[in-house]
């Protein structure tokens, strides 16, 4: 009888825990997917993903614990320049007919008031575990529905996901520097 009723009683919670859950969708008008690497060592090269998608489940108002997924479409990537999107897009770098997403799964981690997102990133068929710094701007009801906002930074480095191309200058510094910075803000909107 005792495991009976804490089979009932897990079930309870579980289906409990799931009424609670808030689904919460990226709101693209008002996000930006952004990242910065270095050129001729010098400056910075800028540039964003325009095609992608994210869902936040969260079982908290404050979204600790919220399970995260995220895809941008490689030929989506836009620095302002063709010539170099396209040799962004190539073998050389992303390969984006072989490798056409990048992606993110794991969890949004609350920790001594600060959050970090912490989980599996894929790029160019490259899985490796990350954590990123993340700024919890708060929710707002607009009226017309609920909104959050975040943003998420961290550096990753290109060599580790199979993006080696590299050429020199006649100095020797790198044309192309291998440390990636993610620099993403994002507006969610909450899912009736």
């Amino acid at each position: 009888m005792k495991k009976l009723l804490s089979f009932i009683l897990s079930v309870v919670a579980l289906v409990g825990a799931a009424a609670q859950s808030t689904t919460w969708t990226i709101d693209k008008v008002h996000s930006k997917i952004g990242f910065s690497v270095a050129h001729m060592v010098v400056s910075e090269t800028e540039g964003v993903f325009k095609d992608y998608s994210a869902t936040v489940v969260s079982k908290s108002p404050d979204f600790n614990g919220a399970e995260v997924t995220f895809t941008a479409k490689v030929a989506s990537i836009n620095t302002d320049n063709e010539r170099r999107d396209a040799h962004l897009r190539s073998p050389d770098f992303f390969d984006a007919d072989k490798y056409p997403e990048i992606t993110f799964k794991g969890n949004l981690v609350k920790e001594g008031g600060k959050y970090k997102l912490k989980g599996d990133f894929t790029m160019k068929g490259v899985t490796k575990k990350v954590e990123f710094d993340v700024t919890y701007g708060g929710t707002i009801d607009t009226g017309r529905g609920v909104k959050a906002g975040f943003k998420v930074t961290g550096v990753i480095n290109r060599q580790d996901y199979g993006l080696t191309w590299a050429n020199k200058l006649a100095t020797g510094e790198m044309v192309v520097g291998d440390l990636v910075t993610l620099n993403i803000k994002v507006e969610l909107d909450k899912q009736a």
